[in-house]
């Protein structure tokens, strides 16, 4: 039997980022949307790891693509709120999930020289100039190393029916909702 292999269009540097930014809404709003059905005190049971729960590890997720989102658009960082944080857990997955969409459809709007445009960030550890892209790459990627972490998190308090938020996963199953290969048209 032959087969015919659906052309694409050729991957870009916007193409790219863009496409990451789609994956990291979707896994978001997967762990937020399977973490809704859980049970609060199981979202603030606190366990050793870089934050102490689910909760902690969402708000800091959420935030810190806040503080992302602001240096890509050259803005003033929003305060953080991580500390003080005092809406419920269904608000933080509704806003983890909204934010993650809101990233994407900035990337969406952007033209590949903007993803070359310098963009500057202060912290109080470290400052510095890079290109958006980097920014961008940087911000998935800690989105990503911080849901492995809820991960562990979640065995660690007992949930073992985690969803699959792997980035191969998306490509060939979530964003390729069509067979990777087609049967060819007899001529």
């Amino acid at each position: 039997m032959l087969y015919a292999v659906k052309e694409k269009p050729p991957v870009t540097l916007l193409s790219l980022m863009q496409d990451y930014a789609a994956y990291n809404a979707w896994a978001n709003k997967t762990m937020a949307e399977w973490l809704s059905a859980k049970p609060t005190s199981l979202l603030e049971q606190e366990v050793i790891s870089s934050f102490p729960s689910l909760k902690s590890t969402l708000l800091h997720i959420w935030d810190c693509q806040r503080f992302w989102l602001s240096v890509l658009q050259k803005a003033l960082p929003p305060v953080s709120f991580r500390e003080n944080y005092e809406g419920s857990i269904e608000d933080i997955l509704q806003g983890i999930a909204g934010h993650s969409d809101e990233f994407a459809a900035y990337l969406n709007n952007l033209t590949e020289t903007e993803l070359q445009e310098n963009c500057y960030f202060a912290t109080p550890w470290i400052d510095g100039t890079r290109p958006r892209f980097e920014f961008i790459h940087h911000c998935m990627n800690h989105s990503t190393y911080h849901r492995g972490q809820l991960v562990t998190i979640a065995r660690n308090v007992g949930l073992n029916d985690i969803p699959m938020t792997d980035y191969a996963y998306y490509l060939l199953v979530v964003k390729n909702q069509q067979p990777l290969f087609a049967p060819a048209i007899a001529s």
